[in-house]
């Protein structure tokens, strides 16, 4: 065999891998930033946080006061609430970490979904009465007592109600009712929670979601409220 036959399949196989080494030697570069670290919670939440309309049990995080989204994401450190994925994200993150997260949140505002409903007149009206008033003679404070009269939270660590898509509100509600869900001491939603019956929770979850949200949904300032029942979490990390 000459030695032209025997060096051109050589060259041809060399010139092949040419390519391949110019890749090689230039990884794309992945900011180390904390935007870019959050687009794992993208999947589930959002680009801004604004919570996934096909998927309505993955909530809204935008918006809400820094010290709730804390509460929750050390709440799901730390296994008060059980959700596997949220669980496994957070089990060792720090408390620093967790704040610098809940923060990023909280600064952010994209766009409400729209207020929707397909209750009966009676349900709407029982929301109301429930939402606003409470039920004196079940010793059940009304919502608007610890979430604000405008339903958007208070400081530093109640969420607002409004701008939340339906499912969201009754799986929470009954989450507590169950007690699926656990917050920190003395947990205040779970004691509210056994109150409340099926056809309370409902009606609450299709009042809410019919109202439109205020053009500045920021939450009520410390102080402006006297709560009903003492709550924990409520003290700035």
């Amino acid at each position: 065999m000459s030695r032209l036959r025997i060096l051109l399949p050589i060259s041809f196989a060399l010139a092949l891998l040419v390519p391949l080494r110019t890749s090689w030697a230039a990884p794309a570069t992945v900011p180390d930033t904390l935007e870019q670290r959050l687009l794992a919670c993208s999947l589930c939440h959002g680009d801004k946080g604004e919570g996934l309309k096909k998927n309505e049990y993955h909530p809204r995080l935008a918006g809400k006061p820094t010290q709730y989204l804390y509460n929750q994401l050390a709440n799901f450190r730390d296994k008060r609430r059980d959700y596997p994925v949220m669980n496994y994200m957070m089990a060792f993150l720090s408390d620093t970490y967790l704040i610098e997260i809940a923060d990023h949140y909280a600064k952010l505002a994209p766009p409400f979904p729209a207020p929707s409903t397909r209750a009966s007149p009676a349900e709407l009206a029982l929301g109301e009465k429930l939402v606003k008033e409470g039920d004196a003679g079940r010793k059940l404070p009304s919502c608007m007592s610890c979430h604000g009269k405008a339903l958007t939270g208070l400081e530093p660590a109640i969420p607002g109600l409004l701008g939340l898509y339906p499912p969201y509100i009754s799986a929470q509600l009954g989450a507590w009712k169950d007690n699926r869900r656990h917050a920190m001491q003395p947990d205040c939603m779970h004691d509210v929670a056994q109150i409340l019956t099926p056809a309370d929770i409902g009606a609450i979850t299709a009042w809410l979601v019919a109202q439109p949200v205020p053009a500045n949904p920021v939450p009520a300032p410390l102080g402006s409220l006297k709560l009903p029942l003492e709550c924990g979490g409520l003290t700035k990390k």
